[in-house]
């Protein structure tokens, strides 16, 4: 089976709501969304972060895998392996959505899950996070903005039935905190986590952190700058600390635990530039004894199904990952399967979605018209 031709997409899919973090407020998300197609008809999808930069790199890459066997992804990794030395976070991106395609292909081929490729499933299904912003609480400020996202997040548990909920953090440390007490007075069985994605300086994240111990956080993600910042914080705070920036090549990892500055690792498919790095990932978190959960950069179905699969595998991740799927307001592929805050893990060959291409089609004329909505 060899490789024929590369279709390359960027759809724009609207969220149900706005998503506000510490530094972009965005109603939607835009993805490139990649198809393989082989000399057997057998074709095989693949979906990554961002738009129409990475899209560009995904078909000067693509170009180089027609007329190669998508069996032979070490070859082609290792072909590349400088791109995200020259291209930083699009590089990884770009090097995913072909890395995922690929292995849909080998699943299709083969007639194996990708779940099954990856050594078998020890979960068919997968529990995620709710994911809380102030901008569920639209126009409330001060105590009535901690009490009304409070109020919020207990109705989406209880209609839900999600086991963790997560706090996008902001600039404002005090508010942050208020925010925090009233989620765990109105959730008190729940796992909670809160994520300012770096935008606290070391001292206020000691001392917000000295503030939320009795609160008995699950961790506490990225609340300041780099790996030396973090461990300042990890020394004073009796809170885990998780890092989805801080550590996110492997060549950040030695000095990391080095410094003892983190306790969780969040990987990502599409940021650490596929399934097998993922996969290593995990494998490194283990024998360090660290934890690993899995990063959301709002995955369509198909990305999000490589997530399962990877979950779904790998006995590490046993925590509620971070997806934002259930947050769009449509999707490319037949919807997955939500039930009780948990996701079920496809089980057909590859990645086990049935993309629906005249939706992909609609999206990308969006993308045409409105332009790329993220970064």
């Amino acid at each position: 089976m060899k490789i024929t031709d590369v279709d390359v997409r960027v759809v724009n899919l609207p969220l149900t709501n706005p998503f506000t973090s510490s530094f972009e407020t965005k109603t939607g998300e835009t993805r490139t969304v990649v198809r393989l197609r082989t000399d057997t008809g057998v074709e095989g999808w693949g979906e990554t972060m961002w738009g129409r930069p990475v899209a560009a790199l995904v078909r000067k890459l693509g170009a180089e895998l027609v007329g190669t066997s998508p069996f032979a992804l070490e070859a082609f990794h290792r072909r590349h392996h400088m791109v995200p030395f020259f291209h930083g976070y699009l590089g990884y991106a770009a090097l995913a959505a072909l890395d995922v395609a690929c292995w849909d292909l080998i699943g299709k081929s083969t007639g194996q899950s990708v779940t099954d490729l990856l050594g078998g499933p020890v979960r068919d299904e997968v529990p995620i996070t709710a994911l809380i912003t102030r901008a569920d609480a639209p126009g409330a400020a001060g105590r009535e903005l901690a009490q009304g996202l409070g109020e919020y997040a207990a109705k989406v548990v209880a209609e839900g039935g999600f086991t963790a909920v997560k706090l996008k953090g902001t600039k404002d440390v005090r508010g942050d905190v208020a925010i925090m007490r009233e989620l765990r007075r109105a959730l008190p069985d729940v796992e909670l986590r809160v994520d300012p994605n770096a935008a606290w300086s070391v001292p206020d994240s000691i001392r917000a952190g000295l503030a939320l111990e009795e609160l008995d956080l699950e961790y506490l993600e990225d609340p300041c700058v780099g790996i030396e910042g973090m461990a300042q914080v990890r020394a004073k705070v009796r809170i885990p600390l998780c890092t989805n920036m801080c550590v996110v090549r492997f060549e950040e990892f030695a000095p990391a635990v080095r410094l003892g500055a983190v306790d969780v690792i969040h990987g990502d498919v599409y940021k650490w530039g596929g399934i097998a790095a993922t996969k290593a990932l995990a494998a490194h978190c283990e024998t360090f004894g660290l934890g690993m959960n899995l990063h959301s950069g709002g995955e369509l179905g198909i990305a999000t199904a490589a997530h399962l699969a990877v979950v779904a595998s790998t006995p590490v991740l046993s925590r509620a990952i971070d997806s934002m799927y259930y947050l769009h307001d449509d999707d490319i592929v037949e919807p997955l399967q939500l039930t009780g805050g948990r996701l079920k893990v496809p089980a057909g060959p590859g990645l086990g979605v049935t993309v629906d291409e005249e939706k992909v089609a609609f999206y990308a004329k969006r993308n045409e018209a409105e332009g790329d909505l993220t970064s």
